[in-house]
């Protein structure tokens, strides 16, 4: 895999490249039983566990340029294709698709099929069913290998309890985005580079320029003391908590004064995200059964001395915002409420950012069908590719337990106005 690093220096873009470790693991023993009983605890590390100094930034990896591009692995395919079109109660997701097109309608691709939505009011499924066949046209989503099935998890609204001001109780911060982070979109520099971005901040050359360089990791951020203190939106009791709310994006935070605060993805700082639970399966510290959140949790609070290793192992950070307090769900990357159930977070550059879908996979840890019209209403750093969604289970802490153990198999059906043109 190749990791490009991106800078600017006067105005001038330069890539150099760099070759990823791909030495092979050596064998290692079964992993120990795990104590997966869970806890209330708040997991905290000790005081002085904090990174004492920055670590080399390193290099954003993009994907090779090479791979396929905007719709292209959207294919034609027919209604009655459709594994389970007819099973749905269509009405349910009715109110998803209505906030769908709320930003859709702005669309010229777009605006007949939300026009024709308006005029239907509170319709049946046989109205439903009327209007998609009218006004859609469906494609069979595949993967870059030709696959019609892929990857299908699960994401929820954590509910953290915090408070505006730092504490031996609460003592992680929550982080709003830096005013240094710069976000340059490289299809403005180079079209072949469409859904390429790069993220840093400018600092001074010895020339009198300036130039681009990486924004700071995990482990820079999480230093004593950060180089982002005085931006913190509230503070958490929990570090897991905190990062396993930068895995979902948004969340609810209980304040120690009774309120209650909606935060949501502002933005990242750019570095690839590394899975934790993948690197304690490879370390052997849990089994892939195991590998849950809860599971993962657990181990952190009997694993202190290993946690801040763990954690700086995944350089992507996520910096938040404060929503308005009376949303009716988090927003999706749409910028529209997600509705629990019926909302799902996609790779944009393979499906079409708030378009209808119907996704065809099984429950959590199940082989019980589980066959909804959904609407691609979000995104997240982990879900990329062409048969790829993460859905969306609600807040609280049962949608947290469905969405901590789905890791199933699926099919994804996108539904596109008729006369889209597919981006070439």
């Amino acid at each position: 895999m190749r990791r490009l690093l991106i800078i600017v220096l006067l105005g001038v873009i330069t890539v150099s490249c760099a070759k990823k470790n791909t030495k092979p693991s050596t064998a290692k023993p079964n992993p120990p039983n795990c104590n997966c009983a869970q806890s209330q605890a708040p997991v905290q590390l000790p005081p002085d566990s904090q990174s004492k100094s920055p670590t080399e930034a390193k290099p954003v990896e993009i994907k090779d340029t090479k791979s396929p591009t905007d719709y292209s692995l959207l294919k034609p395919a027919k209604w009655e294709e459709i594994d389970g079109l007819m099973e749905d109660d269509l009405s349910v997701a009715w109110g998803a698709w209505l906030q769908s097109c709320s930003t859709l309608r702005n669309k010229p691709q777009w605006q007949p099929a939300c026009s024709a939505a308006k005029t239907l009011g509170k319709p049946n499924n046989a109205a439903i069913i009327a209007y998609l066949t009218t006004q859609f046209d469906v494609y069979s989503a595949t993967s870059a290998e030709g696959e019609n099935t892929g990857l299908i998890t699960g994401y929820y609204e954590p509910l953290l309890q915090g408070s505006r001001k730092q504490s031996a109780q609460y003592p992680y911060p929550l982080y709003a985005q830096p005013k240094d982070i710069v976000t340059v979109e490289l299809a403005d520099v180079y079209p072949e580079l469409k859904f390429k971005r790069i993220r840093g901040k400018l600092v001074d050359t010895k020339q009198g320029g300036k130039k681009l360089i990486p924004y700071m990791t995990r482990a820079e951020i999480e230093t004593n003391p950060s180089p982002l203190a005085g931006s913190e939106i509230v503070w958490i009791n929990d570090i897991i908590d905190v990062f396993f709310l930068q895995i979902q994006g948004s969340g609810l935070v209980n304040l120690d004064n009774g309120q209650q605060v909606h935060v949501g993805y502002a933005d990242q700082n750019g570095h690839s995200y590394n899975s934790i639970g993948r690197l304690l399966i490879e370390r052997n510290e849990l089994t892939a059964d195991q590998a849950s959140m809860q599971g993962i949790k657990n181990w952190a609070r009997n694993n202190l001395d290993k946690l801040r290793d763990l954690l700086n192992s995944n350089p992507s950070y996520v910096f938040f915002r404060e929503l308005p307090a009376d949303l009716p769900g988090p927003l999706g990357a749409l910028g529209v409420p997600i509705s629990a159930e019926r909302s799902v977070a996609i790779d944009p550059k393979y499906i079409p950012l708030g378009a209808p879908i119907f996704l065809s996979t099984t429950q959590p840890n199940s082989t019980k069908p589980l066959k909804r019209l959904m609407m691609a209403q979000d995104t997240g750093g982990a879900i990329k590719g062409g048969v790829r969604a993460d859905f969306f289970w609600g807040a609280g802490d049962a949608a947290g337990k469905q969405a901590g153990t789905m890791k199933q198999q699926g099919k994804i059906w996108v539904l596109l106005p008729k006369g889209f043109v597919l981006a070439k």
